[in-house]
């Protein structure tokens, strides 16, 4: 596989990660621990070396990865459309971010800052699990920047989840996550016309990574 498809890839597979986390949180109240620690870290890894040190390697985003090979497969489900939606509003937003050359300093130094005071927390959480402070503060910044642009996703889900500060904040945050993984995307040339005429290299990447 090519290297320069292998890495839009994997950044493709964080967002479509990033959509079922949400749609888990919000319907759920819970997801899988390990895919959402991957993806919340990969906020945190804006000077990283490569775009596997993001992810933690393929294996970050190994949910990300299997939703592309099923959804490229055309062996959808009904929650599959919902899942579709969050992706189009984050690729969406990230075109709204792009041209917000402000917000996107903001959002930058948001993130340094949130990683500077995490560093006296790092042993405060389990190794598995990502510190509910962080979640909160990313979620603050969501809620300061992203949140401000249209299209606004809309979260659908249950109330009781939704009103849940703790389940909300990891809404919050894992949507940033998403966004993240969107101007990755699209700066490693990335774009949506590829999900309709490259479909087929697409899937035989996401196989390899699957695979490997």
């Amino acid at each position: 596989m090519a290297r320069s498809l292998r890495n839009p890839v994997l950044a493709l597979a964080g967002i479509f990660q990033s959509a079922r986390l949400v749609q888990q949180l919000a319907r759920e109240g819970r997801t899988d621990n390990e895919a959402l620690r991957a993806s919340i870290q990969s906020i945190l890894a804006l000077d990283a070396p490569d775009v596997e040190t993001v992810y933690g390697g393929a294996r970050g985003v190994h949910l990300g990865l299997e939703l592309l090979s099923t959804r490229l497969s055309g062996k959808t489900q009904p929650s599959d459309m919902e899942m579709a939606r969050y992706v189009v509003a984050l690729v969406q937003l990230e075109g709204s971010l792009r041209r917000r050359p402000a917000m996107l300093d903001a959002i930058r130094q948001g993130i340094d800052t949130a990683r500077a005071q995490m560093k006296f927390f790092q042993n405060d959480a389990p190794a598995e699990d990502v510190h509910p402070l962080l979640m909160e503060k990313l979620a603050e910044l969501y809620s300061q920047t992203i949140s401000t642009l249209t299209p606004r996703i809309m979260v659908s889900g249950e109330h009781g989840h939704l009103n849940n500060p703790a389940i909300a904040a990891k809404v919050r945050a894992t949507l940033l996550a998403g966004i993240r993984s969107a101007v990755l995307w699209r700066q490693l040339g990335g774009r949506r016309w590829q999900l309709l005429f490259a479909r087929g290299k697409i899937a035989r990447a996401v196989v390899e990574l699957l695979t490997a």
